[in-house]
């Protein structure tokens, strides 16, 4: 059990972590942020193993798209089912309405067929709509991959007719999604601007030190304000207007993706079994500094200090307010 001695110590050993971190930061901010132009890598494990070769293949087939892009479409999509059926009839990881399926599904793995159902296809499919959309509207004013998500969306005769995104809400919420999980899913290609958020959220988490675990714990006066891992994280952000995904796999996709050496106080990290594939995440704390995270660890055990570099390590978020907004509550179907 922590003491409230030991649990004021800690306080102390965290507040010098996160002052010296900040202060080392403090030139970053306002700087380069983790923009996604010019890259097509893809952030560790964002994508599943499985869907990655893919992914990146097909991600690069026309300027319109890039892998990060396709990735977070088909994640918005389908969270990576390739089973998934929505209540519009949209089928598969790529969540193609039979009709569109029958004028642009392609044979993308090359084995005689078009399979709605397939990865190999629908992924290779995806693309390739996106690309003859693009085509569509190249000569529409403003940014074509914009337009392009927007005319996936509204279909590419409302795009040409409004010279660019139409002000549809749908549509418009639909490319800021995009576009925000995008990010989430690119390997960053500078430093990762740092969360203004951050100190807020470590303040909560700080406050729980000695609480016990509690498995689906939501911090509840029925629960006796007991947690679980996903559950700290999301209501230390939800503290400053953040809402969080409830299961640690999906926090992962709510903002960029900074290295181990770039960790900031307040950064999500992330543990898993398999490091090849964020679906499988099975735990998260926050980082403060030095090495050292807040997590509510298991059952038994009480919200506690504890060392990130471990061999189970999978990497980091930096949450954004946009990124944690993009994250899709349910599947929808608008392809």
């Amino acid at each position: 059990m922590v003491t409230g001695l030991s649990v004021g110590v800690c306080l102390s050993f965290v507040a010098l972590l996160v002052v010296g971190t900040y202060s080392a930061a403090a030139g970053l901010l306002g700087g380069a942020g983790a923009g996604v132009a010019g890259a097509v890598g893809l952030a560790k494990g964002a994508v599943p193993a499985a869907y990655q070769p893919l992914v990146q293949k097909w991600g690069n087939l026309c300027p319109a798209i890039n892998p990060a892009l396709l990735a977070a479409q088909l994640y918005q999509e389908s969270g990576w089912n390739p089973r998934a059926v929505s209540p519009a009839d949209a089928r598969g990881i790529a969540q193609f309405i039979p009709g569109t399926w029958a004028a642009h599904g392609v044979d993308g793995d090359s084995d005689g067929d078009r399979d709605i159902w397939d990865p190999a296809d629908a992924i290779p499919s995806a693309a390739s709509y996106d690309c003859e959309l693009a085509k569509y509207v190249k000569d529409v004013p403003g940014d074509t991959t914009s337009n392009m998500l927007a005319a996936y969306n509204a279909g590419a005769y409302r795009v040409i007719r409004a010279g660019g995104v139409p002000a549809i809400s749908e549509t418009r919420n639909y490319v800021k999604i995009i576009r925000s999980l995008e990010q989430s899913f690119a390997r960053p290609v500078g430093r990762v601007e740092p969360s203004r958020q951050a100190a807020a959220a470590i303040s909560f988490a700080q406050s729980k030190l000695g609480t016990p675990y509690l498995w689906g714990g939501n911090g509840t006066p029925e629960q006796q304000g007991r947690f679980d891992c996903s559950g700290l994280t999301q209501a230390a952000y939800r503290t400053v207007g953040i809402e969080l995904p409830r299961v640690a796999n999906d926090q992962y996709n709510a903002g960029p993706h900074p290295s181990r050496e770039e960790l900031l106080p307040g950064d999500l990290v992330f543990f898993s079994d398999d490091l090849t594939n964020s679906r499988a995440i099975r735990h998260v704390g926050m980082y403060v500094g030095g090495g050292y995270m807040i997590n509510a660890p298991f059952t038994g055990a009480v919200i506690r200090f504890d060392k990130i570099d471990t061999p189970d390590y999978f990497g980091a978020t930096r949450v954004t307010e946009d990124g944690a907004k993009a994250l899709p509550t349910e599947l929808p179907g608008s392809a």
